[in-house]
């Protein structure tokens, strides 16, 4: 009889081919086209607080509510994710993995066309709040996806290359993001940057956005779905019930572990050029350069911290990873107050390069959870807890900053540890990749 180690497991041994690594290539460049819409947004954060709120609105407030928006993209996600990852399941993961990054490049050619507060009033933040809705239901389906569509097309001792490559990808769009509004703050003086140059980055988005659905018409439905729908092993119930009644471990460690990865991007990557400028009196124009290169940085990182994944486990990987964050992330913002140019610069990249922990991440949730509800948990889990912590996140260090320059590294730090801790519980349910799906007839 044919078992399951027969047909998914002999790939286990097999060297990545030329497929491999088209398909890891088209997946990154479209993941980093579709991050680099959900993102722009906090890079322009200050200019959209000024132009989407009333003038004579307290700074910190208008501040306080365009992070508030951003944070509404990620309130969104799960929603998002639930439903897209629900028919991954059921019909396939390429038809969803297309679908999510049409439905983020529409909303973000809108944003570039929105009029602002200054010629209809109250409607110009709330259409601001619809399309970041919108943004934040397309990503929820987008990065889980990405992560079980490219671990699932590569042999199983490569997942960690796969979805730390992948991840890479996806910080690319953040650097992708920041490159584009360095070069508007360097082109473009201030007012024009208010007048109309804010809108370029968001105009460019949709038409990235576009031309990433395009690139993903040569991708492939990954082999274990095939393998899935040819043996009918499909879901028959609910996946997401599934997931809620069987893999509950799986479900609390995931959301622990995504707490960890929004911490880290979230903060050290995305809030940390407008704190810059806002606690330190940065100007923009070295804010982003910094932040550039500590993108450059991360994405290093991803691809790093995921291979060593797949050489040494994820238990040392992560454990490593957590506290060079932590200790790394310290010594930036402590710095700050004294810093000059270079030492900031130097101290924000190594900081990027342990925030690339987070690309062994994604090598424990595609393992949590057996292959016919894997999207499904997946993005649950990762969303339900990006959506709580990631999203509110800005908003609660907005807050915490009133009280405490340095709120940033406490918070960090904080995760840091929790990620330390996550790397030493084991993967709930997992023995080897190839137990993923049962033999024939077994039941």
């Amino acid at each position: 009889m044919t078992t399951s180690v027969d047909i998914l497991g002999a790939s286990a041994h097999r060297k990545l081919d030329r497929n491999d690594y088209k398909t890891l290539s088209l997946a990154a460049l479209g993941g980093a086209l579709e991050f680099y819409d959900f993102v722009v947004f906090v890079f322009f954060a200050a200019v959209l607080g000024s132009l989407f709120f009333p003038p004579e609105m307290p700074d910190w407030l208008r501040q306080l509510q365009t992070f508030g928006i951003f944070a509404a993209g990620y309130l969104a996600r799960p929603l998002g994710g639930i439903i897209i990852a629900h028919f991954g399941d059921l019909l396939g993961r390429k038809r969803m993995f297309t679908l999510s990054i049409f439905l983020m490049a529409i909303p973000t050619l809108a944003m570039g066309l929105l009029p602002t507060y200054a010629s209809v009033g109250i409607a110009a933040p709330l259409l601001l709040l619809l399309f970041r809705i919108l943004q934040g239901a397309a990503i929820g389906g987008e990065v889980p996806g990405a992560w079980v569509f490219v671990s699932e097309h590569v042999p199983r001792r490569h997942t960690g290359l796969a979805v730390g490559t992948l991840t890479a990808g996806l910080t690319f769009g953040i650097l992708l993001g920041s490159l584009i509004a360095t070069a508007i703050n360097s082109h473009y003086s201030q007012t024009e940057v208010h007048d109309f140059a804010w809108r370029i980055p968001f105009i460019l988005g949709g038409v990235f956005g576009l031309f990433a659905v395009y690139l993903r018409r040569f991708l492939e439905e990954t082999p274990v779905f095939k393998e899935m729908h040819a043996r009918q092993l499909l879901a028959k119930e609910l996946p997401l019930k599934a997931i809620v009644k069987n893999h509950l471990g799986s479900v609390v460690l995931s959301m622990l572990l995504t707490w960890v990865l929004s911490a880290a991007i979230v903060v050290v990557i995305l809030f940390t050029p407008t704190y810059l400028q806002k606690q330190f009196a940065v100007t923009p124009a070295l804010a982003l350069q910094a932040n550039s290169l500590a993108i450059v940085m991360l994405t290093i990182g991803c691809v790093a911290f995921g291979m060593a994944a797949d050489r040494f486990g994820s238990k040392w990987t992560l454990g490593i990873g957590s506290l060079g964050l932590l200790i790394s992330s310290y010594l930036f913002y402590g710095s700050l107050a004294t810093a000059s140019p270079t030492t900031l610069i130097v101290g924000y990249m190594v900081a990027g390069f342990f925030v690339g922990t987070v690309g062994a991440i994604p090598f424990v949730l595609v393992h949590a959870y057996p292959a016919v509800v894997r999207f499904s948990g997946l993005s649950f889990s990762y969303n339900v807890a990006y959506a709580i912590f990631g999203g509110l996140t800005p908003v609660m260090l907005t807050l915490w900053l009133k009280v405490d320059t340095l709120a940033p590294a406490h918070y960090v730090a904080a995760l840091a540890v929790l990620g330390v801790v996550c790397a030493l519980v084991p993967i709930p349910g997992y023995t080897a990749p190839s137990r993923d799906l049962p033999a024939p007839g077994a039941r």
